[in-house]
């Protein structure tokens, strides 16, 4: 310790009187000057806008078609008569846990290879807990994690899944396909909470739960969420990527206790938990994954705490700069999203902040959910949307001239500004009009059900939301599709939250579902009438994955290049047809098909019919 200073200890004492004094007259000086101040501000505020003066006001950039010329396309809610009797159970029952309000994934995929897209609902179950605490019998708590609706290939749907082996009971959140051991049968992982299931589809109806076998670890406090197969390393297998929420379980959530005023306890934002690792399983064949989320540059830690950071709910593996290589995009709940680049030797580099992706306009982390990639202007700007919470429009970042460059062009493209006071979830690029231009629909919903008592301009249920493409010619624009334009069906107020689309009846254009949360899904069949002709494609790999997912394929069609990939991890939890959909619009062929296989293998197809499925599998 340092002497003290000789003239310090020469001084007296100091005296509390004359401190108090001192202190008082400051504060009378400084009351002074806030009241001239508060004078002065009522006087200027009073004052008369002088003669020649105008208010600046900040509009939103205008479109280059008014809502007029958005095209008539109804959605017809199919949901009772098509058969589907799925209702959603998130096992709420008065305790507010967090899992209870991020709803369920779903998929549609082809399981029993006969042409039609199927469907599959991913539940929650009630808490194990509650059959402790209340002395219920196990009969009563049982219930399986995921219902399997087989398709007739006209849009009807029949309940499969008793005796399927997807019947299993644990608390289900997300969903993804593919088939991992290239046997031309898609298999099904479903996320949880605290469990992942890998299910290897045996055909003839039946699943087989092997994940224990596969080396799919679960852990008791981990929550998954989105997940993909996707092959990162070119070897032909399908690897498997995981999201992970937040470390989670009933005591961690009962100590961040989160409420409301006037409300009490409340469902609350990921702010008090800890984050999370993303996973990775790279696939070695016969049947095995080997965990290698560390050695590939995956687990990101804050650099004062050493936490994990992820939050992550939403993921969009794609190609970002056109190497040939699968990079992986990752929606995170405020926190900064990620994007890993592949440096083509099993690692990635996390690049979210470098690239312009982590963060919105004002360099701050969103509420991040549901996201999807695509080439919506028709050229070679890969654009990556993003669904984010209340009063946060949606994101929309796109390639710059460096392909890994990306900046927020959701306000002037017309897909911000009119999704801000929604809560978005699922999201998607999908072409509704068949008119050859990619267009994007939310699946929309709060998590607390009493917020409109503390925020009038919110609701707990909340309608879907349609943009429509205007034009890819001279720069994209989205328009808003009002309910007159689609039909009321579609805006129907839900919890909403996975979503997915196929053509479930064969007629060429996309019908969609969506889930919500412990309520019945919203299957919506497109009635569309425009006489808009189409091409469908369905590739099979063989020396790339044999779902050829990670593939793209470029259509030449009346002057326009439309470009799309195989990729049925889109949106939140949830899984699309692989199957593509080119709409062509009033054309009735197309000029050119170029198809860039996972590995970078050209081949080019030239016989291929329009309004028709065609089946192209790759040349060895």
């Amino acid at each position: 310790m340092p002497a003290p200073s000789p003239e310090r200890e020469d001084l007296p004492p100091p005296d509390d009187s004359v401190i108090g004094r001192a202190f008082l007259r400051s504060v009378i000086v400084i009351a002074a000057v806030v009241v001239v101040g508060v004078v002065f501000l009522f006087w200027w505020s009073g004052q008369k806008e002088k003669p020649g003066e105008r208010k600046t006001e900040l509009n939103a950039p205008e479109l280059p078609r008014a809502v007029a010329d958005v095209p008539t396309v109804k959605f017809t809610d199919v949901t009772a008569e098509s058969g589907i009797q799925f209702t959603h159970h998130n096992g709420a029952s008065g305790d507010k846990l967090l899992p209870e309000t991020m709803g369920g994934g779903v998929a549609f995929f082809d399981f029993d290879q006969d042409g039609a897209a199927d469907l599959l609902f991913v539940n929650g179950r009630d808490w194990p807990w509650r059959k402790e605490e209340s002395g219920k019998q196990k009969a009563e708590m049982s219930g399986s994690a995921v219902a399997l609706y087989r398709n007739d290939g006209r849009g009807h749907f029949t309940d499969v899944t008793a005796g399927s082996g997807l019947d299993a009971n644990f608390y289900g959140t997300g969903v993804a396909v593919g088939d991992y051991d290239n046997d031309g049968l898609a298999d099904v992982l479903v996320t949880g909470v605290g469990e992942n299931h890998l299910f290897r589809n045996l055909g003839g109806g039946k699943f087989e739960d092997v994940s224990a076998r596969a080396g799919l670890a679960n852990e008791p406090t981990r929550w998954s969420t989105s997940a993909a197969f996707v092959d990162y390393d070119n070897d032909g297998r399908l690897d498997l990527f995981i999201c992970n929420y937040v470390k989670w379980s009933r005591e961690i959530d009962q100590g961040v206790n989160y409420t409301l005023a006037g409300i009490g306890r409340a469902y609350g934002p990921p702010l008090n938990f800890e984050g999370s690792f993303p996973l990775l399983y790279h696939n070695e064949g016969g049947g095995k994954f080997r965990d290698v989320s560390r050695a590939a540059g995956l687990q990101i830690t804050n650099a004062a705490t050493g936490a994990p950071i992820a939050k992550s709910l939403g993921l969009a593996p794609v190609d970002l700069n056109n190497d040939g290589w699968i990079d992986f995009v990752v929606a995170n709940d405020q926190v900064q999203n990620f994007v890993f680049s592949n440096r083509h030797n099993g690692t990635f580099a996390e690049v979210g902040a470098q690239s312009g992706v982590a963060f919105d306009p004002y360099g701050l982390a969103r509420g991040a959910m549901g996201i999807d990639s695509a080439r919506f202007r028709n050229d070679n700007a890969l654009g990556i949307a993003i669904g984010n919470f209340a009063n946060e429009p949606n994101a929309l970042y796109v390639a710059q001239n460096d392909s890994l460059l990306f900046a927020d062009e959701a306000i002037t493209e017309g897909l911000g500004p009119a999704s801000r006071q929604l809560l978005k979830f699922g999201l998607f690029f999908f072409d509704y009009d068949l008119d050859g231009r990619l267009d994007v629909l939310t699946a929309n919903g709060h998590i607390e059900e009493e917020i409109s008592k503390i925020q009038k301009s919110q609701s707990y249920r909340q309608p879907a939301q349609l943009f429509w493409n205007v034009s890819s010619r001279k720069g994209a624009a989205f328009v808003p599709v009002p309910p007159e334009k689609a039909g009321a069906d579609l805006f129907k107020p839900i919890v909403g939250r996975g979503s997915a689309y196929a053509d479930i009846d064969g007629d060429g254009d996309l019908d969609v579902v969506l889930t919500q949360i412990a309520g019945p899904p919203l299957l919506l069949r497109n009635d569309q009438k425009l006489g808009h002709h189409w091409l469908r494609l369905k590739l099979t790999g063989t020396k790339s994955n044999r779902d050829a997912i990670g593939a793209w394929v470029k259509v030449r069609v009346d002057g326009r290049t439309l470009a799309q990939q195989v990729m049925p991890t889109k949106g939140y939890l949830s899984q699309s047809e692989s199957v593509l959909t080119f709409g062509l619009g009033n054309a009735t062929r197309v000029d050119a098909v170029e198809i860039t296989w996972p590995g970078g293998a050209v081949q080019k197809v030239t016989t291929l019919r329009s309004d028709a499925v065609n089946v192209v599998r790759q040349v060895p």
